[in-house]
């Protein structure tokens, strides 16, 4: 298995200073939010592959 881009260590101490989600509206909800954590480790990933955003995995 590959070495994560974002270990615990650095989660958690990133993850307390994170705002706390919006509440959803009911009438217009949109979409669902993302995991803090996927996006947070998507964004070193394409500044380290140089992928473009529409290529990343989801």
């Amino acid at each position: 298995m590959a070495k994560p881009i974002l270990d615990d260590e650095l989660w958690a101490l990133i993850e307390p200073l994170l705002p706390p989600p919006k509440l959803r509206r009911t009438r217009y909800p949109g979409r669902k939010p993302l995991d803090n954590r996927a996006v947070l480790t998507g964004i070193p990933f394409i500044l380290q592959t140089g992928l473009r955003w529409d290529l990343l995995p989801r």
